[in-house]
């Protein structure tokens, strides 16, 4: 009972081993093994148990095992053995310290590491084997650019734990655990040392070129790691907090350097984060591939997955005091049942989060067993994103406060209870919507209030951001929105007249696909496809570019179904486009190199993700000050005003970048993408640079900032919370915030222009200032709404104020 006691509410594993009072058959010394395995599966437990018995040369005499409910957190079982040493081996404190961190680990290996250590090669021990199938992982994506056949993922293994090569691999395993040993870890200039001498031996004994670039690349690893938690002894999986320059390869055109990477090596899964400054959030996505085939293709783009929509993310989140994030969590589910692969996908998110927190978290435990080659506190907010289900979010949370995360409400956004539910309030499409809207009058010249115009859609009624469109134009146009085409996972509905608004409502409300569709709401030309024939499939894959229409708004979808090989299809046969306009409510639908294309060859306005569905982050960094500020009593209590409240700001922030995207894109041309791009690095850049410049503000400065950060909030939430802003919310998030807001407001009301023409190091000083100016100017203002005049001479002198008096006043032109 009291291994039981040590695993309940947990998926950790509890060991003992104790003498026996029994003597063997010729009188040797036999043990006990006690084991407790929450939440794994029996006949594994047992499997995994004996199998590391017999590599310490212990035989199993009798066995014992119970299988025993632990409530809403599931089983645990227990197991007990009697076992008694052969060939030598010795029941002393050091090997059963060994044997007992072995079986706590024996639960999370991957199957790559228990074949290399339980068959291949036993000499050499969990650790080391460990460190080395991960090391291979990492090194898949790199290498793969170099050349994809040679280095697969299976040759990348193959090849360095041969039996000719595997004693260097060994040894770089051995620099990684001493590197990071917390009861000496070596030094840079040792670390070069033994690095030197590792290559020499290397470049000395290994024949093989392929072998020795990743023997190579293994010892750069070692270098560009900032901590691990290799040497935790409760750990669910092994961490690599990544110096990110070692992602790069040679053979990838120059990209950003993103902040910071995390790389998770767990049983059946691989995960990466990936982040663009020091406080970042984003969404944790589980990638579960149907065959070994596609398996091998995701492993080997799936860093950069995570990096494309961490980016993208970076470019959205500029309205908020995070910078951009994403999560990818690979995760083998081939062959397994439906339940099977819930049981995985449940673990590997725990798993995956656990490690994240051995490598973030400031404790007793982390400060004692993680040697830290970064030395900056890091602060990272995760949200829910593709198969992550609330259950997981509560958990997470519940973890986060466990292992003493600062603020863990926060740690995940959209808790069910305290959270603001994306696809109950349809977040993101109120953003995208009021894109589609500017963008129809100064594209089309069409009124959306008064005009009728198409749209073709890809996502499904049932579905979060397109769902939730259709309920909005619906809402704000009425039949003046005519729905065209819609394709979702299911299949297609097309109608040239525009598809019954009653039907598709009804498909909205009922949480239906499309291939629910009732064909009797369909008009004379119209027609619904499902995907249970090749026609369909056909049909749906092709709908968004056999559809005409005044504009396509891809709302779900895979990433980079448009891209520059196939964006000729988007054309009709006279080289017009299908649609002059796009509105991207999903991430990277279309490639950056597709978006370019189809704006050189055919004029279209692209919208681009960045912009158009930035509401999302926007509405999750909210939640995230809302777990910081308020409990979830507070909260809940008043959720109906303060969802209100973000509605408008978002329908706000989302309007003054559409009125400035467009009109830098009328004044200084270009391509649309282009100039949302010009606008995320402008208040992005000027967020860094004031952020840096606050560090330096003395505290009495930074006060008179921080109304900028109350402004940002609901005002319901701003009302209830914010005397306590300084105790409840950590600094770095206080001056991002402060970062944040004042350079959004600049670039919004002035335009990028005046931003990227002040010297960053003047940035802070001119933003101080124009503050100052915006002041007088408000004051001038309310004088003048007193002053005895025409009124409509004095309508045009506030417009004017409005427009351009701060910056008059500071005189930069």
């Amino acid at each position: 009972m009291q291994l039981f006691e040590k695993v309940t509410g947990t998926d950790g594993i509890a060991v003992d081993i104790e003498e026996s009072y029994l003597d063997g058959k010729h009188g040797e010394t036999q043990y006990w093994v006690d084991a407790a395995f929450a939440n794994t599966l029996p006949h594994f437990a047992l499997e995994q148990a004996t199998q590391l018995l017999f590599l310490h040369n212990f035989d199993v005499q009798r066995a014992h095992l119970d299988n025993v409910s632990d409530g809403d957190n599931g089983t645990v079982t227990l197991l007990r053995m009697l076992v008694s040493p052969v060939n030598g081996a010795r029941g002393d404190e050091a090997t059963f310290n060994l044997m007992k961190q072995e079986l706590k680990r024996s639960k999370w290996l991957t199957p790559a590491t228990m074949d290399l250590v339980y068959e291949q090669q036993p000499w050499m021990g969990v650790r080391r084997g460990e460190i080395i199938t991960a090391m291979c992982t990492i090194m898949h994506p790199i290498m793969s650019k170099e050349n994809a056949i040679a280095f697969s993922k299976g040759n990348i293994i193959d090849t360095v734990t041969k039996d000719r090569y595997v004693k260097h691999a060994a040894a770089i395993a051995d620099l990684f655990l001493d590197r990071f040993n917390p009861k000496g870890p070596l030094s840079e200039s040792e670390l070069e040392r033994r690095s030197d001498e590792l290559k020499k031996a290397i470049d000395s004994d290994v024949e093989d070129t392929n072998a020795q670039e990743l023997l190579f690349k293994m010892i750069d690893i070692v270098k560009h790691t900032l901590r691990t938690n290799i040497y935790m002894n409760n750990r669910y999986a092994l961490g690599f907090r990544l110096d990110p320059k070692i992602m790069v390869s040679s053979k990838e055109k120059p990209r950003d350097i993103p902040y910071g990477v995390f790389y998770i090596h767990g049983r059946r899964f691989d995960g990466y984060h990936v982040r663009f400054r020091d406080i970042a959030r984003g969404g944790l996505r589980l990638v579960t591939p149907s065959s070994p085939e596609q398996f091998s293709l995701e492993s080997a783009h799936q860093y950069d997955e995570c990096y494309g929509l961490a980016f993208a993310q970076q470019l959205k989140n500029k309205d908020i005091p995070e910078g951009g994030s994403k999560a990818v969590v690979l995760v083998d589910t081939i062959g397994l049942s439906k339940g099977g692969k819930d049981f995985v996908m449940r673990k590997s998110v725990k798993a995956f989060t656990d490690t994240i927190l051995d490598l973030v978290v400031d404790t007793e435990e982390t400060r004692k067993e993680i040697v830290d080659f970064h030395g900056k506190k890091e602060v990272l907010y995760l949200g829910p994103d593709e198969q992550v289900i609330p259950e997981d979010i509560n958990w997470v949370i519940q973890r986060a406060a466990k292992r003493g995360y600062d603020t863990p409400a926060a740690f995940m956004s959209s808790k069910p209870r305290a959270g603001i539910n994306h696809k109950e309030y349809g977040v993101t499409s109120e953003g995208v919507n009021v894109y589609l809207d500017v963008a129809l009058k100064h594209v089309l010249g069409k009124d959306p209030k008064k005009d009728s115009f198409t749209i073709k859609m890809t996502g499904g009624p049932d579905g979060d951001v397109a769902g939730n469109e259709l309920k909005i134009l619906h809402r704000e146009y009425g039949d003046n929105a005519k729905i065209v085409g819609i394709a979702d996972h299911s299949g297609c509905a097309e109608d040239p007249d525009g598809l019954n608004w009653e039907e598709l409502l009804r498909l909205v409300h009922n949480n239906l696909s499309i291939e629910h569709f009732d064909p009797t709401r369909l008009g004379e030309n119209g027609a619904v496809h499902k995907v249970d024939t090749e026609s369909g499939v056909k049909a749906r894959n092709s709908m968004h570019n056999r559809i005409v229409a005044d504009a396509f708004v891809p709302a779900g979808g895979r990433p980079n179904t448009i891209d520059v090989h196939n964006y000729r299809h988007f054309l009709k046969a006279d080289g017009t486009p299908s649609a002059p306009l796009i509105v991207e409510g999903a991430n990277l639908f279309v490639t950056d190199d597709a978006r370019q294309a189809l704006f050189d060859d055919a004029g279209i306005a692209i919208v681009k993700d960045s912009s158009a569905n930035k509401c999302g982050v926007i509405t999750s960094s909210y939640e995230i000050c809302a777990a910081m500020l308020l409990s979830e009593e507070e909260f809940f209590e008043n959720k109906d005003q303060i969802v209100k409240e973000v509605l408008d700001k978002l329908r706000h922030l989302a309007r003054m970048e559409a009125e400035l995207l467009f009109r830098e894109f009328e004044n200084y041309g270009g391509s649309l993408p282009q100039v949302s791009k010009v606008i995320s690095d402008a208040v992005n850049t000027a967020t860094d640079a004031l952020a840096t410049a606050l560090e330096t503000f003395s505290e009495q400065d930074r006060e008179k900032l921080l109304p900028l950060f109350r402004d940002h909030l609901p005002k319901t939430m701003a009302d209830m919370a914010f005397d306590h802003v300084r105790e409840r919310v950590p600094e770095q998030y206080i001056r991002n915030a402060i970062a944040s807001c004042l350079a959004s407001k600049l670039v919004y009301k002035e335009g990028t222009k005046f931003v990227e023409t002040l010297p960053k190091q003047k940035l802070a000083a001119v933003a101080l200032r124009y503050l100052e100016k915006e002041h007088d100017v408000a004051v001038l203002k309310q004088a003048l709404e007193d002053t005895v005049m025409p009124e409509e001479e004095k309508k045009s002198i506030l417009k004017l104020l409005d427009a351009g008096g701060a910056r008059t006043a500071l005189g930069i032109f």
